[in-house]
């Protein structure tokens, strides 16, 4: 089931690259919980499809470029540890942002039923209780 589960990450990746917000839904379960890297400083957790439509349209109006890219995966089970990075282009300031982006996701029942972003390796690890 496992191998399943990364291939399941993979295609919320594409379809998260790809701006396609109905694909992307279609892959999480309905109480889908998406807690961004900054959630610490925003305070905001995404729930469900109206928390995926709120960050979408966020990401929209903020970036003209926005993408995940060179990701390696880690097999945890029921868990799938990305380690990637993020790329991306300012909507008003043109400016370029590339930022290391480790993502844990949780599965259930062949849906991704959460997110949590990270900005350093070394905290990912810790949350899934590995070291480097």
């Amino acid at each position: 089931m496992s191998q399943e589960n990364v291939e399941i990450v993979r295609q919320l990746l594409e379809a998260f690259n790809a701006r396609d917000l109905d694909r992307f839904a279609r892959l999480t379960t309905e109480d889908f919980e998406w807690s961004p890297s900054m959630v610490a400083i925003e305070g905001e957790v995404f729930l469900g499809r109206e928390g995926i439509e709120t960050y979408f349209g966020r990401m929209i109006d903020a970036w003209d470029e926005f993408r995940v890219a060179d990701g390696e995966f880690r097999d945890l089970g029921d868990r799938v540890l990305w380690r990637g990075r993020l790329d991306g282009r300012g909507r008003i300031s043109g400016a370029a942002v590339s930022a290391p982006l480790d993502i844990l996701y949780g599965l259930r029942n062949g849906q991704v039923s959460s997110m949590r972003s990270f900005l350093d390796h070394t905290a990912a690890l810790k949350a899934v209780g590995l070291e480097e």
